[in-house]
């Protein structure tokens, strides 16, 4: 008589299941469970699989952070430096404004020096006069008399609106005396007034071209140069 397959026992198909089981249960806490650090082995792992930042600098040998320091020792570009982390320089913005305002007085400064002439030096700073004056008595003084005659407070609103004033009488005829002055022949206007009857009605004096000293009317018209303060 022939003998049957024997069939596993209730028994032992539980044994199997339960080693499947129990093999499955380590597999997964070995994947889920992380791995400390002193579980590792000392010198087991290579530098390239470890995640920067990840090293205390305590735990680095005295020999790595040399080599590092050494690595790090060259100068750093402006490639390498990210804009965004920089703050502001104290002040940047103040400096900035000062170097316009200094560049605009220089500008200014400059011009100035080319357009005068006959520079000097007045309490330390350089002074000098415009094209067609002339430096006499602490002033600039128009080198020729006016093209058109006018009253005397027509002719000393003109002085004012370059920024200058009718001179006074001696000094307009100490001025005639000098090289190369000559007043007009008719008489200047100065800014003296030694006589008034009325309102509206005063002399003025004039210098003639000699140097003498007269007056007339206000009214009346006569040529007339201005005296315009020293540049500086």
């Amino acid at each position: 008589m022939r003998q049957g397959k024997r069939l596993p026992s209730p028994g032992f198909a539980i044994a199997i299941l339960a080693l499947f089981v129990a093999l499955g249960g380590t597999v997964y806490a070995a994947q889920k469970a992380k791995i400390s650090g002193s579980a590792i082995k000392v010198k087991s792992l290579p530098g390239n699989r470890l995640k920067p930042g990840t090293v205390a600098i305590d735990r680095l040998s005295p020999a790595a952070i040399s080599s590092l320091r050494a690595q790090q020792s060259g100068p750093i570009t402006g490639a390498e430096i990210d804009e965004l982390s920089l703050g502001q320089v104290p002040d940047a913005a103040h400096a900035e404004k000062a170097d316009t305002a200094q560049t605009a007085i220089e500008a200014q400064t400059a011009l100035n020096a080319v357009n005068a002439v006959n520079a000097t030096t007045v309490n330390g700073y350089e002074a000098g006069c415009l094209p067609n004056t002339q430096p006499f008595a602490g002033a600039c003084w128009q080198s020729s008399a006016s093209e058109t005659a006018l009253s005397a407070p027509a002719a000393a609103s003109s002085c004012a609106a370059q920024g200058g004033t009718l001179p006074e009488a001696l000094q307009l005829a100490a001025f005639a005396q000098q090289p190369g002055v000559i007043l007009d022949k008719g008489d200047e206007w100065s800014g003296d007034i030694p006589v008034v009857s009325a309102p509206g009605l005063y002399g003025v004096v004039t210098v003639a071209t000699s140097g003498e000293v007269a007056f007339t009317a206000s009214t009346n018209t006569r040529k007339f140069r201005c005296v315009i303060p020293l540049l500086t």
